[in-house]
């Protein structure tokens, strides 16, 4: 693999600080690489904006035939829970962390290829993505972060002119994402397992002068750290519910430490609200549902304070249990107050009241009641704030139960300090219009099948701008036709 000159600053602490922690490796060369998104926007923020300008070799670049200068390509070892069951090695078995660089703004972000061949990790896989997994992490990720939710980002796709076999011929294709890091649960249980404490304790300290630099050398900072992920997570997970989001693969080497959400793998958003909705081929028994998010994210932070324990209180394990678990505890309350200043939020109440988690709820279980869509749900009782209810009961076939819902919640809105002439407007700043439809999604990746990227782009400008309506984007603002599903989404491996 040869080297090439590039925008890309490189200070790549993981490589250079955690030896023992990773592989160095390569990408697979591929016969003809080609760049057919290249995100502008990320691209400046990482100071990245003239690899753009090198279109031919952004793709060798952003498909791992070419080593960019100053790059220390590595796969990263990790374990992690899948469905509840232990496996003790996974690691970066088709992806690379070609180095680390700081944006604008100072930040480190990981520059990541993913589908860029087998790596010693692969467990006999061939390492490649194909072009649907890979435009799908593109799109949600792209819309996740429109959302205002924690996420790793896509920088580009690039197809690699051969054919991977996945459900029969595919093309293949790489996706390079920025993340804060790659640092997962799974990370640590992969050395706590072995009992390799020294290697928890550095993997802790690196995590934390990386994430949460305020805790360095303090007392207590392994506790610390784990109480910031409680916190983080549990915001995370709260936004993803408030917006119908559904991670389809929450294996604890899917959880990061910084809280963003990564993996998009068998994803999927929502039409009717139902706690029980699973699009994942793999999960059989509903582990993953969307109702199920809260207690997973919980479970599997429980996973990263067992690998804490010895750094928490070395000299008294029970003491360590009592004060791990006490951070733990705090996760429910944390989640439901967050979860519950965004209903707040997307009702249009800025007060608190007894009554506001009840009045949530009731909507919430009428709409499950009546399979109404979540997304235009919300958007339209915007509509209902500023004197227009129609729209609204429409979506609704028990009108009695509505009615006597929306009378509830215009007696709340009385209770708001003054009057808000504005409430339409506000609430449509937190519920989205457009949000990547299952079979928007799906009608773009079979067009991309075939060479058209045309739907996928259009999907990429809906999902781009959630809350601002625009003219010609109609339909991706209306749920599936009635033709559409089950709907059933693959983790593309």
């Amino acid at each position: 693999m040869t080297s090439s000159q590039t925008p890309f600053r490189f200070d790549n602490s993981f490589a250079r600080d955690l030896p023992g922690f990773y592989v160095a490796w390569e990408g697979a060369k591929v016969p003809s690489p080609e760049l057919i998104l290249f995100n502008t926007a990320l691209a400046e923020d990482l100071g990245l904006d003239g690899l753009h300008r090198e279109t031919a070799g952004a793709a060798e670049i952003l498909s791992g035939v070419t080593t960019p200068e100053g790059a220390s390509p590595l796969a990263q070892v990790y374990a992690g829970h899948q469905f509840g069951g232990f496996s003790p090695q996974l690691g970066d078995g088709r992806a690379l962390l070609i180095g680390e660089v700081l944006d604008q703004a100072g930040r480190r972000r990981d520059i990541q290829l993913k589908g860029s061949g087998p790596t010693p990790f692969s467990r006999g896989g061939d390492g490649k993505a194909v072009i649907g997994p890979v435009l799908r992490e593109y799109v949600i990720a792209e819309a996740m972060h429109a959302l205002g939710i924690p996420t790793t980002r896509a920088l580009a796709a690039v197809t690699t002119g051969e054919t991977v076999y996945r459900d029969g011929e595919k093309p293949g294709a790489v996706l390079t994402r920025a993340a804060a890091s790659h640092l997962r649960i799974g990370t640590f249980q992969y050395f706590a397992a072995r009992g390799e404490t020294d290697k928890v304790g550095q993997l802790a300290d690196y995590a934390i002068a990386r994430h949460d630099p305020d805790l360095t050398g303090a007392d207590d900072r392994y506790l610390h750290l784990l109480r910031r992920v409680v916190e983080r997570q549990a915001a995370l997970v709260a936004r993803w519910m408030l917006v119908g989001f559904v991670h389809g693969v929450m294996n604890t080497d899917n959880t990061t430490i910084s809280g963003e959400t990564i993996d998009y793998g068998p994803c999927a958003f929502i039409d009717a609200y139902d706690p029980a909705a699973v699009f994942s081929s793999i999960d059989h028994g509903g582990r993953y549902a969307f109702g199920q998010q809260p207690s997973i994210l919980q479970w599997n932070l429980a996973r990263l304070a067992e690998a804490l324990l010895a750094l928490i209180a070395p000299d008294d394990p029970d003491g360590a249990v009592e004060r791990a678990s006490a951070e733990l505890g705090r996760f429910a309350d944390l989640y439901r107050t967050h979860w519950l200043t965004g209903m707040r939020a997307k009702l249009g109440l800025e007060t608190e009241d007894p009554g506001d988690q009840e009045l949530c709820e009731t909507l919430l279980g009428l709409m499950q009641q009546q399979g109404v869509d979540h997304t235009l749900c919300f958007r339209r009782l915007g509509d209902a704030a500023a004197g227009a209810p129609d729209r609204f009961r429409d979506l609704f076939t028990d009108l009695p139960a509505i009615d006597a819902w929306l009378l509830d919640w215009r007696r709340r809105l009385k209770q708001e300090a003054a009057p808000d002439t504005d409430l339409k407007a506000r609430m449509n700043r937190v519920n989205p219009l457009y949000i990547p439809r299952n079979h928007k999604v799906e009608e773009a990746l079979s067009a991309a099948e075939t060479g058209d990227y045309t739907f996928v782009r259009t999907l990429l400008e809906a999902v781009g701008s959630p809350y601002e309506e625009r003219p010609g984007l109609e339909a991706y603002a209306e749920p599936a036709p009635a033709a559409f599903g089950p709907y059933q989404t693959f983790c593309g491996t």
